[in-house]
């Protein structure tokens, strides 16, 4: 799969994500050039869902 590109619009995502899974925390979706797969497994962690599914979800957003 490719790489997930979520900078340009973070703040809108995050906030979506938040809503969606009340479980995340700010600390949880600290984003960091670079370290897209990192916050995706802290996502799944906190989710329960496997990687292609969010993928999938965050860029359908």
């Amino acid at each position: 799969m490719d790489k997930l590109e979520i900078k340009g619009k973070w703040n809108e995502l995050k906030g979506k994500l938040k809503a969606a899974y009340g479980e995340l925390t700010d600390d949880d979706l600290k984003y960091e050039e670079g370290k897209d797969e990192e916050l995706l497994g802290k996502i799944q962690q906190k989710t329960g869902k496997g990687r292609d599914e969010l993928v999938k979800w965050i860029k359908s957003l």
